[in-house]
């Protein structure tokens, strides 16, 4: 039986991970190991089978509760312990720091003493800055590292530590990188969902500056597909840039949402953009096309539509989340005004 450490099990790409690796790898045996901030939920890991899933409350920043998890000769650490939200970041960036890079070091350091086979870091295409709007530029793996935000800061920091433990001391890693995922079980302070959960409740759906910021988007389960292929066969030391080639702007998603759902773009409300907000990213997954055999399952269709039927299925999940913290944190976002009609 293969063991598998995964943090940040309990939120919304790591929660999807599991459910895939325990249907795909039958021998798999998985420790959860998650703090359980605002964005993990419990609810995300319901019905899976506790004879092979195995929920531990942690802190990866915490070396001992990391030590005392993480078993002697488990074959990997996949780690999605992560400050992900880039408005918090701006907000408060000490979090940030605390999880994303001391975290990471943390898990390094236990990963080493354990004796663990394989380390997979979870990063994002945010490292590496913003592209010009003309769309003839895309990140691949030997573009630069600009960070643009307090997160992509400390994720690039991330990224640096695990070159670190790999050069220095011969720890076999692996590095991902990311655009933005979307599916079920995503936490609504994300475009997607945050437009899914006010527009299914007729609320007003707030959009930053003009709308026409880009993003590379991706169905969360073919993002996890590749991870678990990175694992297989990534070289040591990789690092693999994950896109479905599915560029969209803002304001495109919002409107192809809300006509989906038969709701009117007065919906729409345009608030004060964020500070230092990235123009667009696009990725160039040639790599982990080539090398490692991926391709996306969902198109943008299917994917949204197995999004947008998983959220009108389950507002009693998103009324559980939107709790009163999320509130107060929304209506400091965007002004208490715009989430109601």
């Amino acid at each position: 039986m293969q063991k598998l450490f995964v943090t940040g099990g309990a939120g919304f790409i790591g929660s999807a991970f599991i459910r895939l690796a325990l249907e795909r790898w039958p021998d798999a045996e998985i420790i959860n190991f998650d703090a359980l901030t605002y964005a993990g939920n419990l609810d995300n890991l319901s019905g899976l089978d506790e004879t092979r899933h195995h929920f531990v409350r942690g802190d990866i920043t915490d070396r001992e509760a990391v030590r005392a998890a993480l078993a002697a000769g488990t074959d990997a650490v996949f780690n999605f312990a992560a400050e992900s939200h880039v408005d918090r970041s701006i907000e408060r960036a000490d979090d940030f720091l605390r999880t994303n890079i001391l975290g990471t070091q943390v898990l390094l350091d236990a990963a080493r003493e354990r004796g663990v086979r394989r380390f997979l870091q979870v990063s994002t295409d945010e490292v590496l800055g913003s592209l010009p709007e003309d769309g003839g530029a895309f990140f691949t793996e030997e573009s630069g590292y600009a960070p643009n935000s307090p997160y992509a800061a400390s994720k690039a920091a991330a990224e640096h530590m695990v070159r670190a433990a790999r050069h220095t001391f011969g720890l076999d890693t692996v590095i991902t990188r990311c655009g933005n995922n979307y599916g079920p079980r995503q936490f609504p302070e994300k475009l997607i969902p945050l437009l899914l959960s006010n527009a299914l409740n007729d609320e007003r759906v707030p959009v930053y500056g003009d709308g026409l910021n880009v993003r590379d988007w991706i169905y969360v389960e073919d993002h996890c597909r590749a991870l678990m292929l990175a694992y297989e066969r990534g070289a040591a030391g990789g690092i693999y840039n994950i896109g479905a080639r599915n560029e969209r702007r803002n304001i495109d998603v919002v409107e192809s949402i809300l006509g989906a759902l038969g709701k009117p773009a007065s919906l729409v409300r345009y608030v004060k953009d964020r500070p230092g907000h990235d123009r667009r990213y696009a990725i160039d997954p040639s790599k982990v096309e080539r090398e490692l055999g991926w391709q996306p399952v969902e198109t943008w269709t299917s994917g949204l539509a197995k999004t947008i039927r998983w959220y009108a299925e389950n507002t009693a999940w998103i009324a559980r989340v939107r709790d009163g913290a999320y509130r107060d944190f929304y209506a400091r976002q965007y002004g208490a005004e715009v989430g109601a009609e």
